[in-house]
């Protein structure tokens, strides 16, 4: 009954034990992964996962820490598989896209072309976008609404309250995982208990951002640890203790901010939806 929306399962992280990491997903009580791809390099591969599992669906875009190596002939081959692609129901979104300035090196006008030229394929195409919004929050927010893009999800959101409305406003979700588990990530757990739950969806960005379960520390070394998509529901416990909610109740409030953001998962609501809620 949990919808990660944010999970890199076809990392090298889990080449040795990919099946067996998704049958642990399906066994915590996943129905639902939405892989997005990093670069062309990876389309076929987030695509072939998708098709090959029946509750996995994907997104193609370019992730700004692949910028570097990435120009016009990437965008123009983004273009063309996202046109191939738009009458493939398990096709979900553009992304993940955005920007990063914590990442030392990185192009920030480089990056901000890139980003924007894939939005206006979001705009064209009416396609929602997953975003990487890593010390970049307000800039990631002006491009989106010089684009007109008003639909998609912030992943792994770690803005301020203001930011964080402000995505909110303009149309956006807030996506919440790992970092929320930590008793020491004040900002996090303060924007996940604060927001409103219509604002809030869960997440893993597997291998990375572990729980803090999986980690040697209460801070700082989760990155260290694999992350896999059945943590999500461990995440959702610790999310709806926060909110003072029931599972099930969060459950269902997942489900139904993930369609907000996502339309075409409303096609599989019959595999991923609790099932109170599938009739949307």
């Amino acid at each position: 009954m949990w919808i990660d929306t944010h999970c890199h399962l076809d990392a090298s992280e889990f080449d040795a034990d990919r099946g067996s990491v998704t049958e642990a997903a399906v066994a915590a009580g996943v129905s639902g992964i939405v892989l997005p791809a990093v670069a062309v390099s990876n389309f076929d591969a987030v695509r072939g996962l998708a098709h090959a599992d029946p509750r996995c669906v994907y997104a193609l875009g370019i992730h700004p820490l692949c910028s570097r190596d990435a120009g016009q002939a990437d965008l123009d081959e983004l273009r063309r598989q996202v046109a191939a692609s738009i009458d493939d129901r398990r096709f979900v979104a553009i992304g993940e896209i955005g920007l990063d300035f914590f990442v030392p090196g990185l192009d920030a006008a480089h990056q901000t072309w890139l980003y924007a030229e894939q939005l206006k394929i979001a705009r064209e195409f009416d396609l929602p976008v997953l975003l990487h919004v890593r010390k970049s929050q307000d800039q990631v927010l002006a491009q989106l609404r010089r684009a007109g893009v008003r639909q998609g999800i912030a992943h792994a959101f770690n803005g301020s309250n203001d930011q964080a409305r402000n995505y909110v406003a303009h149309g956006m979700k807030l996506g919440f995982g790992g970092n929320v588990t930590f008793s020491r990530a004040r900002q996090i757990r303060r924007l996940a208990t604060e927001m409103p739950l219509e604002s809030i969806v869960l997440e893993t960005d597997a291998p990375d951002i572990a729980p803090a379960w999986l980690s040697d520390d209460q801070f700082g070394e989760q990155h260290k640890a694999r992350n896999t998509p059945g943590e999500v529901a461990g995440v959702a416990r610790v999310l709806a203790e926060l909110r003072g909610v029931t599972e099930r109740e969060l459950a269902d409030i997942a489900w139904r901010n993930s369609v907000a953001a996502l339309p075409r998962l409303a096609a599989f609501a019959d595999i991923m939806a609790p099932r109170q809620a599938a009739q949307i």
